[in-house]
């Protein structure tokens, strides 16, 4: 099958990795992959065709939403109409093109997926939720004229029908890991910073991340020399609060680590890994620590209380105050290394139960030969 996949190669994202991840493993398994990514450094008004490559004109792009150019919609359709693919794939990037897909994409007769990945929350609790609630409302009109919609979680699925998406039209396939890279394994970076104990925070440095929760709670548990927070990532954030929460309370600040295996390996060394969000989706850096058996503390955000339920992590309540929560727990992770090994194990054990990367790219083959067979049906 060809897929033309039309998404974004950078910068640095969850929506990145996922484009990656999935387009990769469909290679892998035989099928054509046309990558129509944004580019801001193309000029040209005509599609660039490089192999399997077609850049797409942008003006701006980011790690939330996508600015197109003007030219933008005929290159991609253009390129669209080159290629005919079997089925077009949208990982969608918050960008206006959106909006017209399902149009471009009925005038060539091309079925149409959409993965819709914005964090949600099922109560407006504050004001980033209402943020993000504002842009499910946005969305869920035009999401109706896709052929199907894939979301990461049942609570995604029934906040969107709840704004009018047909439940026909929806699809719940999580985020998927590699679980023989994400893997426990070595790591001698505890030894390397010469501490016991490592908590690991890794995401972006944004309003909805709540670090700063966790950052005041580590501060006030007094988590002692022999412990360390590594924070690794990078965002708007970062330089308010990197100068009041720095080595002399255990924390080192790593930046944005290109590198995968690097980051692995760090996932590979840490006891336990925090992740404070108000709001999310599902999140793949909190699947990875999962699957390389990490203990893990997430809140309830989005789908991550439901990926943790049951003894495969921690659960943060929203409800309640964050940092009061951390403070307490903090030294109780700290303290009992066999209840974190045992939550990594559990944790683990969730991920090749439900969140492997190989059930979920099955799980996509079958959605995209039903929509082709689907449209042929109706041709």
């Amino acid at each position: 099958m060809h897929i033309a996949w039309l998404g974004k190669k950078s910068p640095f994202c969850g929506n990145v990795t996922y484009g990656r991840e999935v387009t990769n493993t469909l290679l892998e398994r035989g099928h054509q992959v046309s990558f129509l990514h944004f580019n801001q450094e193309t000029e040209s008004s005509e599609a660039a065709l490089v192999g399997s490559d077609v850049a797409i004109p942008c003006l701006l792009k980011s790690q939330v939403y996508t600015i197109p150019t003007f030219r933008s919609e005929k290159v991609l359709t253009d390129a669209l109409r080159q290629l005919r693919p079997d089925v077009v794939h949208a990982s969608l990037t918050l960008s206006p093109l959106d909006f017209r897909l399902p149009e471009i994409c009925e005038a060539l007769g091309l079925p149409l997926v959409a993965t819709f990945h914005p964090p949600f929350d099922r109560e407006v609790r504050t004001f980033t939720s209402s943020t993000q609630h504002l842009t499910y409302q946005l969305y869920a009109p035009f999401l109706a004229r896709y052929d199907r919609v894939i979301v990461f979680s049942q609570l995604q699925r029934d906040v969107l029908i709840r704004l009018g998406v047909p439940a026909s039209r929806m699809a719940v396939i999580p985020n998927g890991v590699d679980v023989d890279k994400y893997s426990p394994g070595p790591s001698r970076l505890k030894a390397n910073l010469q501490v016991d104990r490592l908590f690991v925070y890794q995401g972006r440095i944004a309003p909805e991340k709540n670090l700063g929760s966790l950052l005041k709670a580590w501060k006030q548990a007094e988590m002692g020399p022999n412990c360390r927070l590594l924070i690794v990532g990078d965002g708007p954030l970062r330089p308010s609060l990197e100068p009041f929460y720095g080595p002399e309370y255990g924390i080192q600040w790593l930046g944005f680590e290109p590198n995968e295996q690097r980051r692995i390996e760090i996932l590979r060394g840490a006891d336990v890994f925090v992740l404070p969000s108000l709001v999310e989706g599902l999140s793949l850096s909190l699947l990875e620590a999962m699957s390389c058996g990490v203990a893990c503390v997430a809140t309830d955000a989005g789908a991550d209380g439901e990926v943790l339920a049951d003894q495969a992590g921690v659960i943060i309540q929203r409800n309640q105050r964050i940092t009061a929560q951390l403070q307490a727990l903090l030294p109780q992770l700290r303290d009992h290394p066999a209840w974190t090994r045992s939550l990594g194990y559990h944790a683990r054990q969730r991920v090749l139960e439900r969140y492997t990367l190989s059930r979920n790219i099955s799980l996509l083959e079958a959605l995209y030969a039903e929509v082709q067979s689907s449209r042929s049906l109706v041709a």
